[in-house]
């Protein structure tokens, strides 16, 4: 049977948080996808360097591969959130029950290494169908999307990914990038620059909307 699949960002299935097109502030949030990784560090210096906190979406397999670099970037000041244990590309076709148990896997093992008990949730790829959104009614996370992708993980040029976030960046707007790509730290280096030139500040994805990180 074919199930309906479709992106986060729509709000078809649940209720995500993608951006706060009320916010009066002329601040945006940023975060990344798909570590912890060594580049992790990287950009941890970096958003230290322009006193910024992000929201991290972390893998399960890579926070046991990293257990150091996950608790450093809670240390930071920065909020982790839970992007299943093994962010498999079959995301899509696999039962609720399997969905449940990817996620409570990735909140075992954060809670484990770095002691804290994630509550927001990022699906990998975006992909929500029926099967997610059962799967979240039994763990209990809140859903957080995006409202710029820049599709950094598979566009070459850097000026290119730039330019698809700040031609269109606005107030209250959350921005995806990965920390598994070896370009990210340029990249993230030369945005808060762009982003300051445009007189834009940055603000946590939870004081963003206003929710808690951890239960």
């Amino acid at each position: 049977m074919l199930v309906l699949s479709t992106n986060v960002r729509f709000n078809f299935f649940v209720k995500s948080y993608n951006s706060r097109k009320d916010f009066t502030e002329k601040k945006v949030a940023l975060s990344f996808d798909d570590g912890p990784t060594t580049i992790s560090l990287e950009l941890l210096d970096i958003l230290d360097k322009f006193n910024v906190k992000a929201a991290f979406f972390c893998i399960g397999k890579e926070i046991e591969k990293n257990p150091d670099i996950f608790r450093e970037i809670i240390k930071r000041g920065h909020i982790v959130g839970n992007h299943t244990y093994s962010h498999t590309k079959k995301m899509g076709f696999i039962s609720s029950e399997k969905i449940y148990e990817e996620i409570i896997h990735c909140d075992k093992v954060a809670k484990k290494i770095g002691g804290v008990q994630m509550k927001l949730f990022r699906p990998p790829f975006g992909i929500i169908n029926p099967k997610t959104k059962k799967a979240l009614q039994r763990s209990g996370h809140t859903v957080i999307g995006w409202s710029i992708r820049p599709y950094d993980a598979i566009t070459k040029s850097n000026d290119v990914i730039l330019k698809r976030i700040t031609r269109k960046v606005k107030s209250g707007d959350l921005i995806l990038l990965h920390d598994n790509m070896p370009k990210t730290p340029a990249i993230l280096e030369q945005l808060l620059v762009l982003l300051k030139q445009q007189n834009f500040g940055t603000i946590r994805p939870d004081k963003l909307f206003e929710i808690d990180a951890y239960n």
